[in-house]
């Protein structure tokens, strides 16, 4: 009894952090360029039997433009591919992956697509746009901070989501005893354009 009990338990885990990696990775703009990638990190936090997990999505690529001095011609449209969701277990990547919980069969990717960017309170930057996670779409404001660094351009965030909202986590998994409902996606991207 006790040996399944502690198998749903990493498995509600695994589901989570898995739900929160995939809506930040969504969320974020990542760079095209292999340093870029390096320096750059999406990580989902979400919480098991109230002690705090992370994970991270290992395939990301954004699509971007963003002049703070032309915030209206500034756009980005973020693609993650769920399977690269990574919980440092193979075993629990697969699980994740699994109909469950991301369906990356049948949905593969997660996207995020903006439609606005807005100046915001504390020299914040507020993305408006559109969050996509196993089908199901919403709309969703994305904090960020923004920095110039030498050639590259660095966002820093932390967008909260609901992993039930995108139906991650079906049947069992939707009891949120085990594996909380509440994401915190974080980034730090760097991007040079290249």
């Amino acid at each position: 009894m006790f040996k399944r009990l502690e198998t749903r338990f990493k498995t509600r885990s695994l589901a989570l952090i898995a739900g929160a990696s995939l809506a930040l990775g969504a969320l974020a703009p990542v760079a095209h360029a292999a340093d870029d990638a390096k320096q750059s990190s999406v990580v989902a936090t979400f919480k098991q039997m109230n002690v705090p997990v992370d994970g991270t999505f290992k395939t990301v690529d954004a699509k971007l433009h963003f002049d703070p001095a032309n915030l209206a011609a500034s756009n980005a449209r973020i693609t993650v591919k769920v399977a690269s969701f990574d919980l440092g277990s193979p075993e629990y990547n697969k699980e994740v992956a699994g109909k469950d919980w991301f369906a990356a069969q049948e949905f593969p990717e997660a996207t995020f697509v903006s439609k606005a960017i807005k100046m915001g309170p504390d020299a914040r930057y507020d993305v408006e746009g559109t969050l996509t996670i196993r089908g199901k779409s919403k709309d969703v404001v994305v904090p960020m901070r923004y920095q110039a660094e030498g050639g590259a351009q660095v966002f820093n965030g932390t967008l909260s989501i609901k992993r039930l909202d995108y139906g991650i986590g079906q049947g069992d998994w939707t009891d949120t005893s085990i594996v909380a409902d509440d994401v915190q996606l974080k980034f730090h991207i760097v991007y040079s354009g290249q």
